[in-house]
């Protein structure tokens, strides 16, 4: 099993203190976080798009390249980009320079987004969103692949004989789809024999491991060999530590502050009690070896081989959230990496080709 450690960069104040940093300190927190998790042998570290508040994450090929001069083997993921709401080309560009910059270093996970405010600030509606997912992800998949692209689009000019640099570095770059709670993600990872990487945050596990289900389906239905089949699953909280009795002591102020900040905005509550939460979310809180049981138990669920940890404090100290993520490095991955598989591929940088000589006319 290989593990993550990925930010949305939310701009709220802490759960627990109600102090907010300044947009300066929140990025540098970033960069600090992104430091340490290769410090302590996370295998990645990714980063979302969000485009409305509370979120600073506008803009991850910036955050990631800034992340990849710091860094040296960590593997850099989005977390989600949202192609329904970007040019493809200009995307392919962004990413295109930034795998080239972190040594092939990248990986993309794609979803269409969400929140009505990002929606109207790229004038996307739900009647289309999927449909621009869908075209965004066909268009960006050919420029990665094709020296000369064609394209006849609905949602932005169409292509004919484009050429668009840099060309990649690796080939092909590996896209993962995110997955949450609609089937078209699903489907269109299967089409194109792509590994999925479900949320798995917001509900108990049961609608998740649905659509896991049915993207297997799906898998077999488009002829892919279900050996290289890969599925990565999302958490809604971490916090280890040595005994069960101390997590729910040092969690449950930050569990309340969320509570309340749920009810006050409005938000749908799915866990009324820490105890339910931790029970029957997908958050990692307790001692070692509990925490090890509930991902063998969500791994019967999902069959996921990449697990993602929040990289961020999100309400624990500073010192902490470091002695929580210490203590999952040394006490639960090795035990995760024994007992679970690998994805069916290496983790390393896709062998780049050769790059065509460029010809004068």
């Amino acid at each position: 099993m290989r593990f993550l450690a990925i930010t949305l960069i939310v701009h709220r104040p802490d759960p627990v203190t109600g102090v907010r940093k300044s947009t300066h300190e929140r990025f540098r927190e970033v960069l600090d976080n992104a430091v340490l998790a290769e410090e302590l042998g996370f295998d990645g570290f990714g980063v979302g798009e969000r485009h409305e508040r509370p979120f600073l994450s506008s803009s991850p090929p910036v955050v990631l390249g800034h992340i990849a001069a710091l860094t040296r083997r960590i593997r850099l993921f989005t977390a989600v980009t949202t192609l329904s709401l970007l040019d493809p080309v200009r995307a392919y560009e962004d990413y295109a320079t930034l795998d080239h910059l972190s040594g092939g270093r990248l990986e993309l996970i794609i979803g269409k987004g969400n929140g009505t405010a990002q929606r109207e600030l790229f004038h996307v509606t739900p009647e289309d969103q999927w449909d621009r997912n869908a075209e965004s992800y066909e268009v960006f998949r050919r420029l990665w692949r094709e020296e000369r692209t064609t394209a006849r689009t609905r949602f932005r000019p169409p292509l004919t004989d484009a050429e668009v640099w840099p060309r990649p570095y690796q080939q092909p770059l590996r896209v993962w789809h995110g997955s949450a709670t609609s089937e078209e993600s699903v489907d269109l990872a299967a089409r194109y024999g792509d590994p999925l990487f479900s949320a798995n945050v917001t509900h108990p596990v049961e609608p998740y491991a649905e659509l896991v289900r049915y993207y297997r389906q799906r898998w077999e239905h488009y002829g892919h060999d279900p050996a290289d089949l890969a599925v990565g699953a999302g958490t809604a909280g971490l916090y280890v530590a040595r005994t069960s009795q101390q997590a729910l002591a040092t969690y449950r102020p930050i569990f309340e502050s969320n509570l309340a900040f749920q009810r006050e905005n409005g938000l749908p509550v799915v866990f009324e009690t820490l105890e339910d939460f931790v029970e029957r979310s997908s958050a990692l809180i307790g001692s070692p070896q509990q925490v090890v049981d509930k991902v063998h138990r969500y791994h019967e669920r999902l069959g996921h081989s990449v697990l993602h940890v929040h990289a961020d404090a999100s309400g624990l100290t500073g010192t902490e959230h470091r002695r929580s993520l210490e203590l999952f490095q040394s006490e639960v991955a090795p035990v995760l990496r024994r007992d679970i598989p690998d994805p069916p591929f290496a983790w390393a940088p896709v062998q780049p080709v050769a790059e065509p000589g460029l010809v004068a006319r």
